[in-house]
């Protein structure tokens, strides 16, 4: 089968010939339809100094997909051929203490799809079936595709109570505005998103955001006059990783406020925890999704009329992977998607 693979330990990515995956008892094959592109496998493409330390090469990449299930294990009998489905691109022990509680999310072992194993940007990939969720209501492809970020969104977006609330949003790429159009359906007075690429902010007015910052020309706290805050926001979602971010974050919340944290630093950096602890704010680190909690609530938005189109900015041949691949590292746009259809 064809697969999009980092077939040498250097920059670049390769569209070649790889053996199609087989599948034990407990898993599932699946013929992919199409797939996501996210900021991992745009690490993985530059081979930067994450991706020399996690991958091993050769590796199949992709963890974003959504496809047609075409065989099943003989020990499988929830998942059936011809189901739809996408993939939880985190596979759990099963063993530790976290799983057997039911918290796999939190497990230590966690092998990840198309980093730890090969992944989904080929034509067929296998998954266990406890891995596989079954879209039992229609869904357009180009959304079930991207239903691992998103499910990104709603975990850190719904780890607080967000009604009524005013809600900032440092880092306006794709998650970020997944989130906000979450907090906007999920009931916050105020969505705030900030960013310094003019073409995302413009997408998440798109969306229905309150404000949209350049912080590179206006202050959080300027936006906040702007909206009559005169406490600071009760909620944060820091989508960014960078470290000037959560400080602004920081400085603009309430007393008592809390800040789910999403955005994976580069490095490690100061922060003002003497303002933490007076301020009382709660951090919260969120990595994944909770497994299936995450699953069910993302299903229930979408049917209630979550509307993910605007966030979704390109669409490519699998075969013109490097043309899409430039588009999602030019951070102007939103999800970009490969269709393996062709």
């Amino acid at each position: 089968m064809k697969a999009l693979v980092k077939d040498k330990a250097e920059p670049g990515l390769w569209l070649t010939d790889v053996p199609e995956p087989t599948i034990g008892a407990d898993d599932v094959l699946i013929k992919v339809l199409r797939t996501g592109i996210c900021g991992t496998d745009l690490h993985i493409r530059a081979w930067d100094g994450w991706a020399q330390q996690a991958i091993s090469t050769p590796l199949v990449l992709g963890h974003e997909f959504v496809g047609e299930v075409v065989e099943v294990g003989r020990g499988v009998t929830d998942v059936q051929v011809g189901d739809r489905v996408s993939g939880e691109g985190h596979l759990v022990c099963g063993k530790c203490r976290n799983c057997l509680a039911g918290r796999r999310h939190l497990c230590r072992a966690t092998v990840g799809l198309g980093v730890g194993r090969d992944g989904a940007f080929a034509e067929y990939v296998a998954l266990p079936a406890t891995n596989v969720w079954v879209h039992r209501v229609p869904v357009d492809l180009d959304v079930a595709a991207i239903f691992d970020p998103f499910g990104n969104a709603v975990h850190t977006a719904l780890s607080f109570p967000l009604v009524g609330e005013d809600v900032l949003i440092t880092g306006a790429g794709p998650i970020g505005l997944m989130a906000a159009a979450v907090a906007r359906h999920a009931g916050a007075r105020n969505v705030v998103v900030t960013d310094v690429s003019e073409e995302r902010l413009q997408l998440a007015r798109k969306i229905g955001v309150s404000l949209a910052l350049n912080v590179a020309e206006t202050t959080i706290a300027d936006g906040q006059r702007e909206l009559g805050l005169r406490e600071g926001f009760d909620i944060g979602l820091e989508m960014s990783g960078r470290p000037e971010a959560m400080r602004d974050m920081i400085a603009n919340m309430t007393h008592g406020g809390r800040i789910a944290m999403l955005g994976l630093p580069s490095q490690e950096f100061a922060v003002d925890w003497a303002r933490i602890v007076t301020s009382m704010i709660t951090i919260k680190g969120i990595y994944g999704r909770e497994m299936f909690e995450t699953w069910y609530a993302m299903s229930v938005l979408l049917e209630g009329g979550l509307d993910l189109a605007p966030v979704i900015t390109g669409r490519y041949d699998h075969r013109d992977f490097e043309a899409a691949f430039a588009d999602a590292a030019s951070g102007k746009g939103g999800k970009i998607i490969l269709d393996w259809t062709a």
